[in-house]
Parts: structure tokens; sequence; C-alpha cells
């Protein structure tokens, strides 16, 4: 979809709401998929212009979009439902009252449907439509999203929907919900309900494609002397085995622990080492460090000056 509703419309930002709504038009009566049976590019531009119309042709929301408060895709809106305020027949009820901006029932934009396939009358008739797809947004945490699970998010009418998280989910992906989106109009199927995902920071964890990264604090003696460190991962805890003379910034690796995708093949953990000194220095350590300083002295720097 394109970022800028005008430019799907064919306008400008100076653009009238009449001319918005006249622009929608002309773009649904040329390019309804129902009017272009299997044409991929007809059906994207009616796809873009529905999408522009519904953000555009309510004054409120409108300006927000202008102002930058919201962007294209009304991202902070729970759910984005094209033709919401459509029904299945020319009942009152269905219709918004005259504000600015409003462009009343729609039914009238399928009636040109109609007659230009020979329902001079309007009417839905044997008219049939896929419902357009509604659209949500919905965090998950970090574990959830590289292990897979099942979650619920609450749609704006307090209904609960199911959510099948899949193992190895990026921040940023979207879930498709066949059917799940709004109703079809005569026989036509429903649409479906995208969820996009955002994925929380974890505390100890970093994702890097399909590794993961974990930090690993260990001490001055493991360091010199080695050990065996219990070490988190995203299954569980395993022993590390940290060698003797390790330095911080030093990265072990830990195969296959990483994120198991539902294709492809699975990641590691690498555990990036870090040597955490003592909270405080005793007499004992400091009188240590000296006599060993004056026999072993060493330095790391070495060839580092310019």
């Amino acid at each position: 979809m394109s970022t800028d509703p005008y430019a799907a419309l064919g306008l400008t930002k100076s653009a009238t709401t009449d001319e918005i709504k006249k622009a929608y038009r002309k773009i649904a009566r040329d390019h309804h998929p129902d009017l272009n049976p299997d044409d991929a590019a007809s059906e994207a531009k009616f796809k873009a212009a529905s999408a522009a119309y519904d953000l555009l042709k309510d004054s409120e929301t409108r300006a927000r979009f202008d102002r930058g408060e919201i962007d294209a895709s009304g991202q902070e809106q729970q759910q984005r439902q094209y033709y919401r305020d459509f029904a299945d027949s020319g009942d009152n009820r269905y219709r918004r009252g005259p504000n600015p901006g409003d462009f009343g029932d729609a039914s009238d934009i399928f009636s040109e449907f109609m007659r230009a396939r020979g329902h001079p009358g309007g009417g839905f008739g044997d008219f049939n439509a896929r419902g357009q797809d509604a659209r949500y947004a919905l965090e998950v945490d970090f574990l959830t999203a590289v292990n897979g699970g099942k979650t619920r998010i609450t749609l704006p009418d307090g209904q609960g929907l199911g959510v099948a998280i899949p193992q190895g989910t990026q921040d940023g992906q979207t879930i498709r919900l066949r059917g799940k989106g709004s109703p079809g109009f005569g026989d036509g199927p429903a649409g479906d309900a995208l969820v996009t995902l955002s994925v929380r920071e974890h505390r100890l964890f970093r994702r890097d494609g399909n590794d993961i990264v974990l930090t690993l604090p260990i001490t001055v003696d493991e360091a010199v002397l080695g050990a065996k460190v219990a070490t988190p991962t995203i299954d569980g805890s395993v022993n590390l085995s940290i060698p003797k003379g390790a330095s911080s910034g030093q990265v072990l690796r830990l195969r296959g622990r990483g994120v198991k995708p539902v294709k492809g093949t699975a990641g590691d953990q690498r555990v990036e080492l870090s040597i955490v000194m003592p909270p405080e220095i005793d007499d004992e350590l400091a009188r240590f460090m000296e006599t060993w300083r004056d026999t072993h002295r060493y330095d790391p720097r070495k060839g580092m000056s310019s």
C-alpha cells in the first residue's frame, strides 16, 4: 500500500472531500476485483484506493494524518476495517450523519457496479465480493516469538480472537487469520484478519537473525582457572565450559541453541563473556595482585600506539 493515501487516489493534499470521493469512485469502477477477475494489478490498485479512502473520508482521521499523528495505515488504531459503514440493505440505521467529510451510505458506489454490469436498479443483486481485511497490532514477549505459542487479542467489540504465534516469529511480521476479517457482500467470503506483531525486548537475550546473543558475567577466578557455568538459553539453562584464561569480549558458541524457524536452519547461541570484578577489593587480593604483577607483568595494549 502506498505510504501516501493522496497519491493512491491520484490527488494532492489540497483535495476537497468531494474530489476524494470522486477519485475513489472512479478507481472502484475501473479496478474492482469483481469486475476485473484475475487481474492482480487492478486488485492492488483497488485495495490501495480503498485504504486511502477509508483514511481520508473522515475529516477527523484525515486531519490527524495531515498533522502526522497517525500513519497511512492508521497504526495506532486496533482495527482497520474497510467499508465498515456498509450494510446488506438500504436501512437508514447504517447511514452516518451529515458531518463534514461524511460521504453517507457507501452503497451508492456498489450501485454503480450494478449499473456497469447491467443492473440499472442498483442494489447488490447477484453482486458478490470478498470482505475487506481487518488489521490489528499485537505485542508478544520475546520467548513466545522465538519458541512459538498461543495468545489472544481483544477486538474493539470486546470479543477475543485466538492467535497462534509460529516458532521463529520476527518483529514486524504479519500473521494472516483466514476469514476473520469483515463479512463479504452477497455470497462473497469474509476478509482476513492481518495481525502485525511487535516483539518485546528481553532482559537477557538479543536476536541476530536466527542467532541468540547473551552477555554472560564471569568472575576473575573463573576467567583465570576456567569453570563450568550455568548459562541461560531460550530452552532453559545449560552448563557452559569457560576456558582457562578467558577474556572479556570473548565469544563462545552453543551450536543449535538459537532460534529454530518453521523453515530453515536453527541458529546458534553466542555467549559473550564479561569479567566482573568483586564488589570490593580487599587487602589480600590487592597484595596478591601486586606480587603477581612484579613477576608476571604483561601489556595487552602492545602494538596499539599509532
